[in-house]
């Protein structure tokens, strides 16, 4: 978030009107046996590097190639992102990015949250990725490993898209 703190796209988001939620945000949304299975594979040592080496923040701003757009918004933080969606009734959400069956499903605006919020969510599947080893359950490829991932969430949580159907709905607007 630091680089974007000077950004327009940041400003908008925090200074969004609070927004009563009509669930609490949560800090974090684990896996709800009450909603879900487990997850169908195994994500408990999630890397698949033969040494593992000191866990360090690698990036610290998206892609140079994703251009924001002046209506963006940016935050990681829950009740703002509701904040911003309630303020610019936003109630369709495109959900994208890595890790599916870590950070794209728990974090306080993932999918988990977005659903339980009452937003129409959608998985865009391939822009996206698992954090999956596959020398760990069900000992599938990588590849497959974020398929079962994404059957999960199209099972438990919400529908997925292609970013195809992105540009296709932009291009129509």
């Amino acid at each position: 978030m630091d680089f974007y703190a000077d950004t327009p796209q940041r400003a908008s988001v925090r200074t969004a009107p609070y927004a009563d939620p009509p669930v609490p945000i949560a800090g974090w949304c684990d896996l709800d046996p009450a909603a879900e299975a487990p997850l169908p594979i195994d994500d408990e040592h999630p890397c698949d590097d033969e040494v593992v080496g000191d866990r360090v923040r690698r990036w610290t701003r998206q892609h140079p190639d994703l251009h924001i757009a002046e209506e963006d918004g940016i935050s990681d933080d829950g009740q703002e992102i509701f904040n911003y969606f309630e303020l610019k009734g936003i109630r369709n959400v495109a959900i994208m990015g890595v890790h599916t069956n870590i950070c794209v499903l728990g974090r306080p605006f993932g999918i988990r949250q977005q659903v339980r919020l009452g937003k129409n969510v959608a998985l865009v599947r391939d822009l996206t990725d698992s954090m999956y080893d596959p020398r760990d359950r069900p000992f599938v490829s990588h590849e497959r490993g974020t398929e079962l991932v994404i059957e999960h969430i199209e099972r438990y949580w919400c529908p997925s898209i292609l970013g195809s159907d992105l540009a296709e709905a932009h291009l129509a607007s």
